[in-house]
């Protein structure tokens, strides 16, 4: 009874400071190292955030354990509107299918919304003696041709994309997990191995080079970024892979600051400015409902689950 008591009164505490929220500044962890993609892409909405909020959005990187350490730190933190993560498909989805964690994805976070999509990408070496996605499902369907394919690393979203490819395209392209994404881009580039699926900023600097080409993008339908790029929907019906960025924040946190907070960055996704920046990192702008980045959420959980124990990846 004494809990129960003590839980009331903690969750009324935090509704009622709701109705002074913000009046500090606001710490928004990122789960990975300062200059990747997530930190790049929380930071075009910091600056608009703190103007709109009139607190300062203090970014604070912690990285570890494929974003879990820094997503923990959030799913810990007092509900009160003032620790946020910048989450993404990888530890706020799809790692808690791959291994045990220290906080339960649905049940620790109340989603916000997203702030950008980002399709992977196929990348083929030089060396790979095809021009365009038709003629590599051809040739990697010849008897006796062996291709490889890169990755990130065991059980990334580029991974998870290539198993995922397999299967829905009768091909049977071997994993080489790599380090990250510097490893795996000189790879590809030198022909070690024969493709890779890339994340469109890192795949632009590879094609960029002379070395390396697109084959496809991931998505249901071309990108404005690479219209010549076919998607592999366009002959694989269907076929999906997004990587989603956006803001979540402690279970328990009040309506009133998750609707404020939802209300800020779909203001700061919609600005030009920020278009702008997000899409110079080939992402496409997106803010969502908080209801709508749950039902993400959750539509990843069931499209990843079967390939992962279909392929009995681990980590």
């Amino acid at each position: 009874m004494r809990l129960a008591t003590v839980a009331i009164g903690a969750a009324l505490s935090f509704a009622a400071a709701a109705d002074t929220w913000p009046s500090r500044p606001i710490r928004l962890v990122v789960p990975f190292s300062a200059g990747g993609s997530t930190d790049q892409l929380a930071r075009a909405i910091q600056q608009p955030m703190s103007e709109a909020l009139g607190q300062p959005v203090v970014i604070d990187n912690k990285a570890g354990a494929g974003g879990a350490i820094g997503a923990e730190i959030v799913a810990r933190a007092a509900p009160d509107g003032y620790t946020l993560v910048f989450g993404n498909s990888g530890p706020s989805a799809v790692a808690s299918l791959l291994r045990k964690l220290p906080y339960d994805v649905q049940k620790d976070f109340r989603p916000i919304s997203t702030v950008a999509m980002v399709p992977l990408a196929l990348v083929a070496s030089n060396k790979l003696p095809v021009r365009d996605f038709k003629e590599f499902l051809a040739y990697a369907k010849k008897p006796g041709v062996q291709i490889n394919y890169g990755s990130v690393g065991i059980g990334s979203m580029a991974h998870l994309t290539g198993e995922y490819l397999n299967e829905a395209g009768g091909l049977s392209v071997q994993h080489v997990p790599y380090s990250g994404g510097g490893a795996l881009g000189g790879a590809i580039l030198s022909g070690e191995v024969e493709t890779g699926w890339v994340n469109p900023l890192d795949g632009t600097a590879m094609v960029a080079s002379g070395k390396a080409r697109y084959l496809a993008v991931a998505t249901p339908k071309r990108v404005s970024w690479m219209p010549d790029v076919p998607a592999i929907a366009e002959f694989i019906p269907g076929f999906e892979s997004n990587a989603w960025f956006g803001m979540l924040a402690p279970k328990g946190t009040p309506d009133a600051i998750v609707k404020r907070l939802h209300e800020v960055i779909a203001t700061a996704v919609a600005r030009p400015d920020v278009r702008k920046l997000i899409e110079a990192k080939m992402a496409e702008p997106r803010s969502s409902t908080p209801q709508e980045l749950e039902a993400l959420i959750q539509s990843e959980i069931r499209q990843w689950q079967p390939v992962i124990t279909r392929n009995n990846i681990k980590l």
